[in-house]
């Protein structure tokens, strides 16, 4: 691969988040990986000295939904380019009173109600078992809790995100049932993209927006109520995910970039 086609810091999310006139030498590459297609092109660029790469996971005009997202494929992607740190962005529902739409997370946590996804890089030949007990980043997780804070954002330092299959929005019971988990925030995408990026010795966090409470608040969630409240807080999403880029700690030392050491056999 040619060196200029290279990258640190991998950003997973949509438009809401990222502007492509931030970058600098902006242009866009097709990677080939063993798992079929990327979500879309991969943007890449330099922002403030950090050189990035963008998937939009989605793909652009978010034409794929959660369930046929291509995971492996962005992930193998972004390794193959050299990524390190990925950054992904979220909208999700609140499963708390306290956790107000508008507000941001910094999910810690997370427990899998998908189906059929695949979600392992290592099907044969070798086995993993990679250790999810911890699954963010704390040096990422840490550092954007900060920023959000130094900003005067309302931020959530933790919160356990109950990933659903979708596309469908959850029923009242179910959603009830995740409240009595002690489940925070709902979605429908950082499973399995979070593994896979610990399978790769990647450094992941993962920064959530809320945008409606889910249906255990007695108001079926609309996906007209997600995209206003994710078009009237774009530019704070902006702000915290593009203003704590060039600060982002170095994450050498992290156990994150050595996951593999103990997993496979």
């Amino acid at each position: 691969m040619a060196t200029e086609n290279r990258a640190e810091i991998g950003i997973i999310g949509g438009t809401g988040v990222y502007d492509p006139e931030m970058l600098e030498d902006r242009r866009e590459v097709k990677v080939y990986t063993p798992f079929g297609a990327t979500s879309d092109l991969i943007t890449l660029g330099t922002y403030k000295g950090k050189s990035l790469a963008f998937v939009p996971r989605h793909g652009r005009g978010h034409t794929i939904p959660p369930h046929m997202i291509n995971v492996r494929a962005n992930i193998w992607a972004l390794k193959h380019l050299g990524v390190r740190q990925i950054v992904a962005s979220s909208a999700v529902g609140s499963l708390r009173k306290d956790y107000k739409p508008g507000d941001f997370v910094m999910t810690d946590q997370f427990i899998d109600r998908t189906k059929g996804r695949p979600d392992t890089f290592y099907e044969g030949g070798r086995i993993c078992h990679i250790s999810s007990a911890d699954p963010i980043c704390p040096t990422l997780h840490d550092h954007f809790h900060k920023y959000a804070k130094k900003l005067k954002l309302p931020v959530h330092e933790r919160g356990t995100y109950v990933c659903v299959n979708g596309p469908r929005f959850s029923t009242r019971a179910e959603s009830k049932m995740f409240r009595l988990w002690g489940c925070d925030i709902i979605g429908m995408t950082m499973y399995p993209e979070i593994i896979l990026a610990r399978e790769s010795e990647i450094c992941y966090a993962s920064i959530a927006m809320v945008t409606d409470y889910d249906v255990w608040a007695d108001k079926p969630v609309s996906s007209d109520d997600v995209v206003e409240t994710m078009r009237a807080n774009s530019v704070n999403f902006k702000k915290l995910v593009m203003g704590a880029l060039p600060g982002m700690p170095s994450c050498d030392d992290c156990s994150c970039q050595t996951a593999l050491r103990s997993a496979l056999l």
